[in-house]
């Protein structure tokens, strides 16, 4: 089971409880957002599921939490099923096959992690320079301020999120922290792409840095590292054609961080649309890139050493990687290049 099959199993229970007249008062949801358990939480994955839903029933959600924990403790690919606190529900899963999850990364391309009815997603417009700022013009209104630079972009790619999670209404209003006024050039300083992910690698409540390695071509610049490991795995596919063999999903190790990653990117969109919080996917996009920079050294056959089963399953998880690292750059409406 992968965590994205999780959230649709547990909306699944709620509708069947609600069905088997176990709960009462229950307003089932349309979708049920499942994330990665905190730093010393129980298990692997959490939801309040039972908070959202249980309100208004018997028990309030501790005892929905409970009906829904015995009947998904039941289910053959959930480890096991805590309630904790008020009514979370904390599991842990048995791990997805390797084989499976690439070749649905492969299926559906840069649309891995989409709802199964998404919307069309449309263009981002570059980050540009605002005018000289008035220091009595209103932060607030269209005035071409630094802080509608800011929620410009921050709204573009919250939308961009929601259409791809198959959400219709686009936007609710967020509380978008401005850019400082001496970054109002961002654009022209950094570049479109760099500006960008500043300005969104941070949740919008907090104001964006714009640190001097944000241009640095180095792994310890998330900015470079997420486009760089794109380009690599790019170009070992390049390489791997070159000596005659290619990607075959196969025997890569459950347990590979890579392989960790690309389960949990539906998710992390899911929590990104949800939240209304792009960083979300930034920061799991640093995740799954620098696990891929940690693979690459075992992909290609080193010396004499012949293309095995191994190098081959190895490639095709650096490809779905790949995809997965496009996909999440394009929501964010910046380029993932083909060469470093």
């Amino acid at each position: 089971m992968t965590p994205a099959d999780l959230s649709r199993t547990v909306a699944r229970a709620v509708r069947s409880a609600v069905a088997r007249g176990e709960l009462c008062g229950v307003t089932v949801p349309d979708r049920v957002v499942v994330e990665r358990t905190r730093p010393g939480g129980v298990g692997e994955y959490a939801t309040p599921v039972a908070f959202r839903v249980g309100k208004g029933a018997e028990g309030g959600p501790r005892r929905v939490a409970e009906v829904l924990a015995g009947s998904l403790s039941r289910e053959p690919e959930i480890r096991s099923v805590v309630v904790t606190g008020g009514g979370f529900l904390n599991f842990e899963l048995l791990p997805a096959s390797a084989g499976e999850l690439v070749r649905e990364v492969a299926e559906k391309g840069a649309a891995y992690g989409f709802a199964p009815a998404p919307l069309p997603v449309e263009p981002v417009e570059p980050v540009q320079p605002v005018g000289p700022v008035d220091a009595d013009a209103d932060a607030d209104t269209d005035t071409g301020t630094p802080t509608d630079l800011r929620r410009r972009v921050v709204r573009e790619v919250v939308v961009r999120l929601l259409r791809a999670r198959g959400i219709a209404d686009p936007y609710d209003g967020l509380d978008v922290a401005p850019l400082a006024r001496r970054d109002a050039d961002a654009g022209a300083r950094y570049g479109d792409q760099a500006a960008r992910w500043a300005m969104l690698s941070v949740p919008p409540a907090e104001a964006p840095a714009f640190p001097a390695t944000l241009l640095a071509q180095t792994e310890g610049n998330p900015f470079f590292l997420v486009r760089y490991a794109h380009s690599r795995a790019r170009a070992l596919l390049r390489n791997a054609a070159q000596l005659g063999f290619a990607p075959e999903a196969g025997a890569t190790p459950d347990h590979h961080p890579v392989l960790r990653a690309l389960a949990e990117y539906p998710l992390v969109l899911e929590a990104a649309a949800h939240h209304r919080a792009p960083d979300r996917l930034a920061r799991h996009l640093v995740t799954l890139g620098d696990a891929l920079l940690d693979l690459q050294h075992t992909v290609l056959p080193l010396g004499d050493e012949k293309p095995s089963a191994a190098h081959r399953s190895r490639l095709a998880l650096v490809e779905a990687a790949g995809t997965v690292l496009a996909g999440g750059l394009s929501l964010l409406g910046i380029d993932a290049p083909e060469t470093s």
